[in-house]
């Protein structure tokens, strides 16, 4: 009797025991604090958010000024053959801790332009920028030594030849490794370089980047015929900025293309590709080191229509040019106290507007 009553009860007990169990879990789990899954954000909200840290850095690394006159208020597109990279439109200067002597401005000249061109060069632009500018020219020239001018002068040819502007150019790049600066320029003596501008472009960039930037003269890749050994050719397109218009390089850059460019090194590549100065140094950055060019609205060359330059857009403009073209003179319209008669390649008015305070400019009215 005893053990049935046992057996019945076990049963029950064992019932009892868990459903104890049961109700203190349960109690238990209603007092932890409830976690809120309301404000979690959606997968596809978080990678949007990384596009866009992502897009900026890559705009912080290779976006610049394209704030340009009316010819070049579209946007530049990007180099399709090669992937070259071009200056993106209002882009906004990045920290940079550059300074306007960090830059080696060269300018090529030749004797026969020391009272012309290059007069009034020094009058206007290079007056503000005399410390940092260098000319290369072919001619020793006293007058310009002597009112404290750094003038280079190169054993290379007087003439325009492919062996005598490559000449020159190596001795730019030399004189540019020897000096330590951060960014060499080069423009001929038919440029105006406006600082600030120039200032404002390179600021954008990486300072310690790999940067060739400036403007084609072509609207596609230039095919050269690269000299090979046993006197074999190979076929090669790359893209380079005219020198007409001036280029710029970076140091780190100009590091990388020493074994092409330094001493002698500059005239046998030039020789290879049978194209002058301003070529070599795009077939060097482009097809020996595979660095895409920069394409860069804000250089100009007398090559191209110069009229299309808007007064109001010189601030940003970061070179501009004159000469002839079929029989007319090819410049910048702009308003001023100056002639056209007076001041045919406009660079005089173009600096009293850009620095009205120059001793020589008329007085605003």
């Amino acid at each position: 009797m005893r053990k049935r009553w046992i057996r019945r009860s076990v049963p029950v007990l064992i019932f009892t025991f868990f459903i104890i169990v049961f109700v203190d879990f349960q109690l238990r789990a209603s007092s932890f604090p409830k976690l809120s899954v309301g404000h979690r954000p959606p997968l596809s909200a978080l990678y949007g958010s990384i596009q866009q840290v992502s897009s900026a850095e890559k705009d912080a690394k290779s976006s610049v000024y394209d704030r340009s006159s009316s010819s070049s208020e579209r946007e530049s597109k990007p180099n399709e053959n090669n992937g070259g990279q071009s200056v993106a439109k209002d882009a906004h200067a990045t920290q940079s801790n550059l300074r306007l002597d960090d830059i080696y401005i060269a300018v090529k000249t030749t004797g026969r332009f020391h009272k012309t061109r290059l007069a009034l060069l020094l009058d206007t632009w290079i007056s503000r920028t005399k410390a940092h500018t260098f000319i290369f020219t072919d001619k020793e020239d006293e007058a310009i030594r002597s009112r404290g001018y750094n003038m280079v002068v190169t054993e290379c040819q007087s003439d325009h030849s492919q062996q005598a502007l490559s000449c020159k150019m190596s001795a730019e790049y030399d004189g540019f490794m020897a000096s330590g600066k951060r960014w060499f320029c080069h423009v001929d003596d038919d440029n105006y370089v406006n600082p600030g501008g120039l200032f404002s472009l390179l600021s954008t960039f990486p300072q310690e980047g790999d940067i060739y930037v400036g403007k084609p003269s072509l609207d596609k890749p230039i095919t050269a015929h690269e000299l090979l050994d046993g006197n074999k050719t190979t076929k090669v397109q790359f893209w380079f900025a005219t020198g007409g218009a001036g280029f710029c390089l970076s140091r780190r850059l100009a590091e990388k293309m020493s074994p092409w460019a330094s001493g002698s090194n500059f005239e046998r590549t030039s020789a290879k590709i049978r194209l002058p100065d301003d070529c070599t140094v795009g077939f060097i950055v482009e097809k020996m080191l595979g660095i895409s060019m920069v394409h860069c609205s804000l250089f100009h060359s007398h090559l191209e229509n110069l009229l299309l330059i808007s007064q109001r857009s010189l601030p940003q403009q970061v070179t501009l040019s004159y000469g002839m073209f079929e029989n007319k003179m090819n410049s910048i319209e702009v308003k001023g106290s100056f002639s056209e008669e007076e001041d045919p390649s406009r660079f005089k008015t173009i600096h009293c507007i850009l620095y009205p305070s120059t001793s020589w400019c008329p007085p605003a009215t």
